[in-house]
């Protein structure tokens, strides 16, 4: 009996690890891509930006920088500005799209932005995920 039992079990066995991986779903690729890693180190950080300053050409600041978006299907990147509050009291959500935006390491700068555009914009509401 005892040997019976082992020949189940090995069979049992044998056929979990003969059995391919399509088996369990269609197989699934991705593209890993090699990147330049100097070339990015020098890019900007995300952590860095969320929380700074946009300024007009006039430099004067327009908004704050509240969070950064990807657009669902094409992964475009969107800025999700602040604006028109006070001391974080009263303000509002607008985004605009991220190359709109001209980022140096001393600024941001939103080319022709101003207080009354931002504030034409419709708010932004985060969908409920």
């Amino acid at each position: 009996m005892q040997k019976h039992a082992f020949a189940v079990v090995a069979v049992v066995l044998a056929a979990a690890f003969a059995t391919p991986v399509m088996a369990q779903g269609a197989r699934q690729t991705a593209t890993i891509e090699h990147v330049d890693v100097e070339k990015i180190a020098a890019g900007y950080r995300a952590s860095k930006i969320l929380g700074s300053s946009v300024v007009n050409d006039a430099n004067e600041v327009i908004g704050t920088i509240d969070d950064l978006l990807l657009e669902p299907n094409n992964k475009r990147p969107f800025a999700v500005l602040s604006v028109g509050g006070f001391l974080g009291l009263g303000d509002r959500l607008v985004a605009v799209p991220f190359e709109s935006l001209k980022v140096t390491r001393e600024k941001i700068v939103l080319a022709g932005g101003t207080k009354e555009a931002l504030k034409a914009l419709p708010d932004l509401r985060y969908a409920s995920k």
